[in-house]
């Protein structure tokens, strides 16, 4: 898997992944321009996304609807390191589900890449290209 990024200004940059881009951006006391998200907000939306996916793939795999699914993905700015913690992913489907689908739609939400991702301690590897001056 891969995604580039391109610085394109202030505090914005274009993300492409694919054939596809988005653009993360700050808001103004950020010294933004407010044109797109922020990177900690697209890890919540990659989780939830995640999350979603998974949710309704159960919901069709057991008959049923998966319309209206809606997932909220909150967390808490922390320090010391500085970072994102204490993550609450809230699913809400559509129509009467029984306990034992309940447990299922859990499961799906654990299966998620994204979730078990930040959940396992990952290798990050930092490669700095760079024209050294002489």
């Amino acid at each position: 898997m891969e995604v580039l990024i391109q610085h394109l200004g202030a505090v914005q940059f274009e993300i492409k992944a694919r054939q596809h881009t988005l653009i993360c951006d700050q808001p103004a006391e950020n010294d933004g321009y407010d044109e797109g998200v922020t990177p900690p907000e697209l890890l919540l939306a990659s989780l939830g996304s995640c999350a979603a996916y998974y949710v309704v793939d159960y919901l069709k795999r057991n008959k049923l609807s998966p319309q209206m699914t809606k997932v909220r993905v909150t967390a808490e700015k922390v320090k010391a390191p500085s970072r994102l913690d204490n993550f609450q992913i809230e699913v809400d489907v559509s129509g009467e589900v029984d306990g034992d689908h309940l447990k299922g739609i859990e499961g799906a939400v654990h299966r998620c890449l994204i979730h078990n991702t930040l959940l396992q301690p990952s290798q990050i590897m930092v490669e700095i290209k760079a024209t050294v001056a002489v």
